[in-house]
Protein backbone atom coordinates (compact mmCIF):
# COMPACT_ATOMS: atom_id res chain seq x y z
CA UNK A 1 0.00 0.00 0.00
CA UNK A 2 1.26 3.60 -0.62
CA UNK A 3 0.53 6.37 1.39
CA UNK A 4 0.40 10.11 0.37
CA UNK A 5 0.89 12.37 3.47
CA UNK A 6 -0.80 15.66 3.73
CA UNK A 7 0.07 18.43 5.67
CA UNK A 8 -1.28 22.19 6.47
CA UNK A 9 0.69 24.82 7.32
CA UNK A 10 1.89 28.28 7.14
CA UNK A 11 2.37 29.67 3.88
CA UNK A 12 5.54 30.37 2.99
CA UNK A 13 7.72 32.98 0.34
CA UNK A 14 8.20 30.12 -1.67
CA UNK A 15 4.67 29.06 -2.01
CA UNK A 16 3.20 32.10 -4.12
CA UNK A 17 3.55 30.12 -7.27
CA UNK A 18 2.02 27.40 -6.50
CA UNK A 19 -0.85 29.18 -4.10
CA UNK A 20 -1.62 31.20 -7.75
CA UNK A 21 -2.19 27.85 -9.93
CA UNK A 22 -4.76 26.69 -7.13
CA UNK A 23 -6.02 29.97 -7.12
CA UNK A 24 -6.33 30.17 -11.28
CA UNK A 25 -8.06 26.68 -11.73
CA UNK A 26 -10.36 26.94 -8.87
CA UNK A 27 -12.04 30.05 -9.54
CA UNK A 28 -12.36 29.21 -13.05
CA UNK A 29 -13.80 26.07 -11.78
CA UNK A 30 -16.07 27.92 -8.82
CA UNK A 31 -16.94 31.23 -10.64
CA UNK A 32 -17.26 30.08 -15.19
CA UNK A 33 -20.76 30.63 -15.87
CA UNK A 34 -21.86 32.84 -12.28
CA UNK A 35 -19.53 36.04 -12.59
CA UNK A 36 -19.12 37.55 -16.08
CA UNK A 37 -16.27 36.11 -18.20
CA UNK A 38 -14.34 38.99 -18.50
CA UNK A 39 -14.78 40.23 -15.23
CA UNK A 40 -13.49 37.10 -13.47
CA UNK A 41 -10.62 36.76 -16.00
CA UNK A 42 -9.63 40.09 -14.89
CA UNK A 43 -10.04 39.51 -11.17
CA UNK A 44 -7.84 36.29 -11.21
CA UNK A 45 -4.91 38.40 -13.32
CA UNK A 46 -4.96 40.67 -10.61
CA UNK A 47 -4.04 37.75 -8.16
CA UNK A 48 -0.25 36.97 -9.63
CA UNK A 49 2.85 35.19 -7.47
CA UNK A 50 3.79 38.75 -6.78
CA UNK A 51 0.30 40.10 -5.64
CA UNK A 52 0.77 36.04 -2.95
CA UNK A 53 4.49 36.93 -2.13
CA UNK A 54 3.14 40.37 -1.00
CA UNK A 55 0.23 39.10 1.50
CA UNK A 56 2.59 36.17 2.72
CA UNK A 57 5.61 39.04 3.20
CA UNK A 58 2.98 41.08 4.87
CA UNK A 59 2.15 38.29 7.58
CA UNK A 60 -1.44 37.59 6.08
CA UNK A 61 -3.61 34.84 7.55
CA UNK A 62 -2.35 32.25 4.87
CA UNK A 63 -2.52 28.43 5.15
CA UNK A 64 -1.71 25.92 2.19
CA UNK A 65 -2.74 22.60 1.93
CA UNK A 66 -0.06 20.40 0.39
CA UNK A 67 -0.76 16.52 -0.99
CA UNK A 68 2.35 14.33 -1.89
CA UNK A 69 4.63 17.82 -1.36
CA UNK A 70 2.56 19.91 -3.66
CA UNK A 71 -0.02 22.55 -2.96
CA UNK A 72 -3.00 21.89 -3.93
CA UNK A 73 -5.03 24.26 -1.68
CA UNK A 74 -5.47 27.37 0.32
CA UNK A 75 -7.17 29.11 3.11
CA UNK A 76 -7.28 32.83 4.25
CA UNK A 77 -8.26 33.85 7.45
CA UNK A 78 -8.51 37.13 9.63
CA UNK A 79 -10.73 39.36 11.87
CA UNK A 80 -13.36 40.27 10.29
CA UNK A 81 -13.92 43.01 7.99
CA UNK A 82 -18.13 43.24 8.87
CA UNK A 83 -18.09 45.03 12.29
CA UNK A 84 -21.82 45.25 12.85
CA UNK A 85 -21.52 41.60 12.43
CA UNK A 86 -21.36 39.47 15.57
CA UNK A 87 -18.32 37.40 14.58
CA UNK A 88 -15.24 37.98 15.46
CA UNK A 89 -13.20 36.29 12.64
CA UNK A 90 -13.50 35.60 8.86
CA UNK A 91 -12.22 32.91 6.63
CA UNK A 92 -11.87 35.26 3.38
CA UNK A 93 -11.08 32.65 0.76
CA UNK A 94 -10.88 28.63 1.15
CA UNK A 95 -9.48 27.00 -2.86
CA UNK A 96 -8.86 23.53 -3.47
CA UNK A 97 -7.90 22.46 -7.29
CA UNK A 98 -10.85 20.51 -8.87
CA UNK A 99 -9.50 17.65 -8.44
CA UNK A 100 -8.68 17.44 -4.77
CA UNK A 101 -12.28 18.79 -3.88
CA UNK A 102 -15.12 16.10 -2.18
CA UNK A 103 -12.54 14.37 -0.21
CA UNK A 104 -12.02 16.00 2.96
CA UNK A 105 -9.47 18.27 2.38
CA UNK A 106 -12.10 21.14 1.99
CA UNK A 107 -12.86 20.41 5.76
CA UNK A 108 -9.25 20.14 7.36
CA UNK A 109 -8.19 23.27 5.66
CA UNK A 110 -11.26 25.11 6.94
CA UNK A 111 -11.33 23.73 10.63
CA UNK A 112 -7.37 23.97 10.63
CA UNK A 113 -8.35 28.65 9.81
CA UNK A 114 -10.70 28.31 12.34
CA UNK A 115 -8.44 26.72 14.81
CA UNK A 116 -5.52 29.37 13.98
CA UNK A 117 -8.55 32.20 14.48
CA UNK A 118 -9.57 30.65 17.78
CA UNK A 119 -5.85 30.67 18.84
CA UNK A 120 -5.95 34.53 18.29
CA UNK A 121 -9.11 35.05 20.30
CA UNK A 122 -11.69 34.78 17.14
CA UNK A 123 -13.82 32.54 18.19
CA UNK A 124 -16.89 32.46 16.01
CA UNK A 125 -16.29 33.46 12.09
CA UNK A 126 -17.98 33.97 9.44
CA UNK A 127 -17.30 33.27 5.81
CA UNK A 128 -19.51 34.41 2.61
CA UNK A 129 -20.43 32.66 -0.74
CA UNK A 130 -21.58 33.40 -3.99
CA UNK A 131 -25.50 32.41 -3.56
CA UNK A 132 -25.07 30.81 -7.20
CA UNK A 133 -21.93 28.85 -6.38
CA UNK A 134 -24.23 26.03 -4.99
CA UNK A 135 -21.28 23.53 -4.20
CA UNK A 136 -19.89 26.40 -1.76
CA UNK A 137 -23.33 26.53 -0.13
CA UNK A 138 -23.70 22.83 0.15
CA UNK A 139 -20.02 22.54 2.03
CA UNK A 140 -20.36 25.57 4.20
CA UNK A 141 -23.97 24.10 5.15
CA UNK A 142 -22.51 20.50 5.94
CA UNK A 143 -19.91 22.21 8.28
CA UNK A 144 -23.15 23.58 10.21
CA UNK A 145 -22.91 27.35 8.90
CA UNK A 146 -25.98 29.09 9.32
CA UNK A 147 -27.25 31.82 7.10
CA UNK A 148 -27.08 35.04 8.95
CA UNK A 149 -26.72 37.44 6.01
CA UNK A 150 -27.46 38.11 2.26
CA UNK A 151 -25.48 41.27 0.32
CA UNK A 152 -25.47 42.62 -3.00
CA UNK A 153 -22.11 42.91 -4.63
CA UNK A 154 -21.23 44.63 -8.67
CA UNK A 155 -18.99 42.56 -10.84
CA UNK A 156 -18.89 44.42 -13.85
CA UNK A 157 -22.45 45.35 -14.95
CA UNK A 158 -23.43 42.31 -12.89
CA UNK A 159 -24.67 42.56 -9.05
CA UNK A 160 -24.76 39.27 -7.49
CA UNK A 161 -25.78 38.01 -3.94
CA UNK A 162 -23.60 36.76 -1.63
CA UNK A 163 -24.72 34.89 1.45
CA UNK A 164 -23.00 34.96 4.72
CA UNK A 165 -22.49 31.46 7.58
CA UNK A 166 -21.90 31.75 10.49
CA UNK A 167 -20.23 29.82 12.84
CA UNK A 168 -20.61 30.72 16.58
CA UNK A 169 -17.98 28.08 18.50
CA UNK A 170 -14.84 27.34 18.61
CA UNK A 171 -13.66 24.40 16.42
CA UNK A 172 -13.27 21.51 18.24
CA UNK A 173 -9.53 19.92 18.36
Amino acid sequence: MVETATLIRHAGPGDAEAITRVHDASWRDAYRGVIPGGELERMIARRGPQWWARAIVRGSGILVLEFGREVVGYVTYGRNRVPSMPYSGEIFEIYLLPEYQGVGFGRRLFNAARQELAEHGYLSTVVWALADNDKALAFYRRLGGLTIRRAEERFGDDMLTRVAFGFVSAPVR
